[in-house]
């Protein structure tokens, strides 16, 4: 073996296969991601905590019995989700901390399980139509199906294809925040009396509603469908191995 190749840094494989190179400092979402969700449940849960309707957000509220329980339901849920999520996705925490990757891996599938489900129950009682009614069933599914399939994977010992769908399921989770985002934009557009205090149309509400409930999770799942193509998960290598450039530990011992 070359001197060359002796002086290349090395790089241990993490619990799943994949090399361990980059530092937190090279993952400058991490941090952002994580203040931001703390950000987003400090002004979305606080108005449920009474479990008085009538300081919900939305309103006025769809005419069900089973609406309000099932929407607190998903939003203390979906918020355990978006901060389990924010623990599954950090590459130290997967390499250095593999069992609190683990619970909080379990605690995240549980949580969008039940969360998902809730979204499928309510998604029909929606008042603006049914652009947003269909718009978030099919989120409510994809979430679901998203979620299990990496859960199967990991259980099959899959790791590249856990990851690639727990990734699409964070992206679907984390719809609920972009939403906001996006509404603030499509109001603007198309309903921007919202904001001026003038006379709306219902008819355009809703569609802008609707328009929003499709964009908030398809763009997500757009962005993480591009990052996988340009970064190709690669499958897991043996435990243990070490990586040196091209060449592996057993390749040194035997040089």
């Amino acid at each position: 073996m070359s001197t060359d190749e002796l002086s290349r840094p090395a790089t241990l494989t993490d619990d799943h296969g994949f090399v361990a190179r980059k530092p937190l400092l090279r993952r400058p979402w991490v941090v952002p991601l994580a203040l931001l969700t703390v950000i987003f449940i400090a002004y979305a849960v606080p108005p449920y905590l009474t479990l008085d309707p009538a300081r919900a957000r939305i309103q006025p509220m769809p005419p069900h019995a089973s609406y309000y329980p099932l929407l607190v339901t998903h939003i203390f849920i979906g918020s355990v989700a978006l901060l389990a999520a924010c623990l599954q996705v950090w590459p130290w925490l997967r390499r250095s901390q593999p069992a609190i990757h683990r619970w909080s891996g379990r605690v995240y599938v549980a949580a969008a399980l039940t969360g998902s489900v809730c979204v499928l129950i309510i998604s029909p009682m929606g008042l603006h139509g049914a652009n947003q009614r269909v718009a978030n069933t099919i989120l409510a599914l994809l979430w679901f199906g998203t979620t299990l399939a990496g859960f199967r994977a990991i259980r099959q010992r899959r790791f590249a294809d856990h990851r690639q769908w727990m990734l699409r399921s964070a992206a679907l989770a984390f719809s609920i925040v972009a939403f906001r985002f996006w509404m603030l934009v499509i109001f603007a557009v198309f309903v921007p009396q919202t904001f001026t205090g003038g006379e709306v149309d219902p008819a355009a509400l809703d569609q802008a509603i609707g328009l929003t409930s499709w964009v908030s999770w398809v763009v997500n799942l757009l962005i993480v469908e591009w990052w996988l193509h340009r970064h190709p998960l690669r499958g897991r290598r043996p435990a243990g191995e070490l990586m040196l450039g091209g060449s592996t530990a057993n390749s040194l011992r035997s040089a």
